[in-house]
């Protein structure tokens, strides 16, 4: 196939996905399903089009796959607008970290004993399948900045979270899978810079950046009467946040989360020191980016601080959701070709164990104490989606010496256990979420009989 045909099968392929997206919404067949399938159809099993093997380019995956990560961490902390003190936050601390290491420690149980992986490669093995994802999370997560479903709220901040608390553990297991014995200084190091300062400085830079650019733009952009497009704030705040957290050994991935967490605490800043005013009162407070039209912005009479920050939000969401999608669904169709090469059958049973058991149980354990609902957690329990995060830690454990017989093994049980988590989650998430959202409206109007 040429590459004329190709390209015209790319944008073939994203325009019927583009005009059937009202569909696909309401079907239980997500978009990244659809990707995937057509992945598989490209694929060896199918048309035999084309032939990828993304752990033979572990490299570029990884630097690929970081791409549509950090922008989908980005977009996420963004678009969380709750005091930190909120419940969902809390429940989400729980989920990615405790809960994290419940649900490692079940997987590396399971993959040592029920399929004979070493304890290092079962705890690597647990490292690159325990975390829910960012990206493919999107049915899920939270919608917009004004969302506070905790449902929502709790799954989103554990997916910005758990790539910082999840990678550690992974590092740790390449340490103890190497020939060399480790050493205490080894042990030291990792628990303190690869743990600790990974956390901590992670969350700081990205945080620290994301709020002082955005103050700094938005009273940049009023000052110059600037109304042009800010895209680039957006890109320079993902680049600038994970570069600096990586230069200084700290997570890049919590860099990232939190560079839009931070970006969405300088616009709570601004909207309170500038409201709008001729609004109403129950108004006034609403997230900077709905009181602005960006495709209007030439017309603006009045630009204040706060106009001007909803230009920078705005344009930061869009352009961040676009990066998203756009490396999300190249991935995704990768994935699907690469498939054939890497089919365990035995992943199937391990996934199985991990959506039904292991996932729920962690989950159940991480929240006792937490006055949620048992619904709700069992429901969180099972809205646990795996995929690109996963597909990371497998380049990166490629790139860092990870090898062998075993390893390839391990891979290919892996990358079973991530499909199965596209295919399985992405069937089931749109009709718990219908039944949940019919459960509350059922609720509201007994309430209100009453």
């Amino acid at each position: 196939m040429t590459f004329l045909g190709w390209t015209a099968a790319v944008g073939g392929l994203l325009l019927i996905m583009s005009l059937a997206s009202g569909w696909i919404y309401r079907s239980p067949v997500t978009s990244f399903g659809l990707y995937l399938t057509a992945g598989v159809a490209c694929g060896p099993w199918a048309l035999d089009l084309l032939h990828i093997d993304i752990v033979a380019h572990s490299e570029l995956t990884g630097r690929l796959t970081k791409i549509a990560i950090v922008a989908s961490l980005f977009i996420t902390g963004l678009k969380l607008r709750l005091p930190f003190r909120n419940r969902g936050w809390l429940m989400g601390v729980r989920l990615a970290f405790p809960g994290m290491l419940l649900t490692v420690a079940g997987i590396t149980v399971v993959a040592h004993y029920l399929i004979d992986l070493s304890w290092p490669m079962a705890l690597a093995f647990g490292a690159i399948v325990a975390p829910t994802d960012p990206v493919l999370a999107s049915l899920i997560s939270v919608n917009d900045a004004r969302d506070d479903d905790n449902l929502r709220v709790s799954l989103s901040s554990e997916a910005g979270m758990n790539d910082g608390s999840a990678l550690p553990i992974l590092m740790l297991a390449l340490l103890l899978n190497s020939t060399e014995p480790l050493t205490y200084l080894e042990i030291g190091h990792w628990a303190l810079v690869d743990v600790l300062w990974a956390l901590l400085g992670g969350l700081g830079i990205g945080y620290g950046l994301g709020r002082s650019i955005g103050l700094l733009a938005a009273r940049l952009r009023h000052a110059q009467g600037d109304i042009a497009p800010s895209d680039f704030i957006a890109l320079s705040l993902i680049a600038l946040s994970y570069a600096a957290a990586q230069s200084l050994d700290a997570s890049g991935f919590l860099a990232a989360f939190a560079a839009g967490v931070g970006l969405r605490s300088a616009e709570l800043q601004i909207v309170n020191l500038h409201p709008p005013e001729n609004i109403a009162d129950d108004q006034r407070y609403r997230p900077a980016e709905e009181l602005v039209n960006p495709h209007s912005r030439h017309s603006f009479v009045d630009r204040g601080p706060t106009e001007s920050m909803g230009l920078v939000v705005g344009d930061a969401l869009s352009f961040g959701d676009t990066i998203e999608r756009l490396f999300a669904a190249a991935i995704i169709v990768v994935l699907g070709i690469t498939l054939s090469q890497h089919w365990e059958p035995i992943g199937l049973l391990i996934a199985a164990v991990l959506f039904i058991v292991i996932r729920p149980a962690s989950v159940y354990i991480a929240t006792i104490g937490s006055q949620t609902p048992l619904a709700r957690r069992l429901m969180i329990g099972w809205l646990g989606i795996r995929g690109i995060g996963s597909i990371n830690y497998i380049a990166y454990a490629y790139t860092h010496g990870m090898m062998g017989m075993e390893a390839e093994r391990m891979t290919d049980i892996a990358f079973t256990v991530i499909v199965t988590s596209i295919l399985v989650h992405g069937l089931t998430v749109t009709p718990l979420l219908n039944w949940r959202q019919r459960k509350q409206a059922m609720r509201e109007e007994q309430e209100r009989e009453k």
